[in-house]
């Protein structure tokens, strides 16, 4: 008797974890399938080799539009960025944007590409975190990640970053950020001088 009881409970105990594992996943992806939130960090997966779960894959998408290859097209409702390439075609990457209050629209160019860049917050941002560091040096750590592609005369850019989970989502002061492994292919892309549209 008592030796049924204990597996009983234990298959129920079993049953009752596998629903709620099956719950947090569910309420983690969204029906797009990015991250995009949720209580359990899906980013310890990312720096062992794989890409973490719910991770917006790159792929090769029709164009969307007729825009002249290399040409970025940032769509921040859709939260995706395009880079136009020959024959009609556009690789397609998921991307973190600004929040509210952060969003922005208008068309300019690549002016500068860097590896592993270095962060020095804005006075701006540094009024609203005093808490941040003045500067911090490039790696994997700083909020710029692997690389960083700068934006006309603004202090804006495209970048990398060291919170993976945060890809899809509406999080940044204003800038587009991109898996590390997918803004080191973009930057081998893209040349200085590059057109960005920035669209609502």
């Amino acid at each position: 008797m008592h030796a049924r009881f204990v597996r009983t409970a234990s298959v129920g105990l079993a049953l009752l974890a596998a629903t709620v594992a099956a719950q947090a996943q569910s309420a983690s992806m969204d029906p797009d399938g990015r991250y995009s939130g949720g209580q359990t960090s899906r980013r310890y997966e990312l720096f062992g080799g794989a890409s973490y779960v719910g991770a917006i894959r790159r792929s090769t998408v029709a164009a969307p539009g007729n825009y002249a290859p290399g040409t970025i097209i940032v769509n921040t409702s859709e939260r995706r960025l395009y880079l136009i390439q020959d024959g009609g075609t556009a690789l397609k990457y998921g991307i973190g944007v600004g929040r509210v209050g952060f969003t922005w629209a208008g068309t300019t160019t690549v002016v500068a590409k860097k590896e592993w860049p270095g962060w020095t917050p804005p006075s701006q941002m540094l009024h609203r975190r005093p808490d941040l560091p003045r500067h911090m040096k490039g790696g994997p750590e700083n909020p710029l990640g692997a690389r960083a592609m700068y934006l006309g005369a603004s202090l804006y850019r495209i970048h990398g970053s060291n919170e993976p989970e945060t890809i899809g989502q509406a999080v940044s002061s204003g800038c587009f950020r991109l898996l590390n492994d997918d803004v080191i292919d973009l930057y081998n892309r893209v040349k200085v001088g590059a057109k960005v549209i920035v669209m609502r």
